[in-house]
């Protein structure tokens, strides 16, 4: 079996859910698999430093995730169009990675949530995609040939899959937008499967 990281932060758990549907899409390509990691909070104000293994969900990512896996899926929750600063804060200390070439001609594609239909997912998405082209990636988007992306009135877009959860969060992930994460988990390792060929 080959991995497929997919890598997200998420704060009120609808990015986390966004990348349990994507791993699903990437496991039903045979030989794929998902490992899923996330990234630690950062704060400006440090009273302690954070455990080294997260008290619940996904491992934190490791240097040997990033080497090992044949394909990325980033994610994370928007923030003023922009990824949040956990998942900004890890990519900015993956220079080594991009000096050794590590990520480089493997595919990715990124996935957001935000509190708004306008809220900047398509821009965060965007932002994503910037470090993971300085690394060297290809990166995968979502093509129209999925028919959730005409139908859906909720997220879901050519960049990547995306969800909308409301002002407070509590807005499910609905069925498009879990059609498109699968499909975009599938696309991805598609992709990769044949890359790895």
């Amino acid at each position: 079996m080959s991995d497929i990281l997919v890598l997200y932060y998420s704060h009120t758990g609808s990015v986390k859910e966004l990348a349990t549907h994507i791993a699903r899409g990437i496991e039903s390509v045979p030989t794929m698999s998902a490992r899923l990691r996330t990234v630690p909070k950062v704060s400006a104000i440090v009273d302690r430093p954070a455990a080294a293994v997260p008290e619940s969900g996904a491992p934190y990512v490791t240097a040997d995730d990033l080497r090992e896996c044949v394909g990325l899926a980033l994610g994370s929750p928007t923030r003023f169009g922009n990824m949040a600063a956990p998942m900004k804060y890890f990519l900015d200390g993956t220079g080594g990675e991009w000096m050794s070439g590590t990520l480089a001609g493997k595919p990715a594609s990124v996935f957001t949530s935000t509190s708004a239909m306008h809220g900047g997912n398509e821009a965060t998405l965007l932002s994503m995609m910037l470090p993971l082209l300085h690394h060297g990636m290809l990166i995968v988007g979502l093509p129209f040939s999925e028919p959730g992306l005409s139908q859906t009135v909720q997220g879901g877009t050519p960049y990547g899959a995306s969800h909308v959860a409301g002002a407070d969060g509590s807005q499910p992930v609905s069925a498009t937008e879990k059609s498109l994460a699968v499909a975009a988990g599938k696309r991805l390792a598609t992709i990769a499967a044949k890359l790895a060929t």
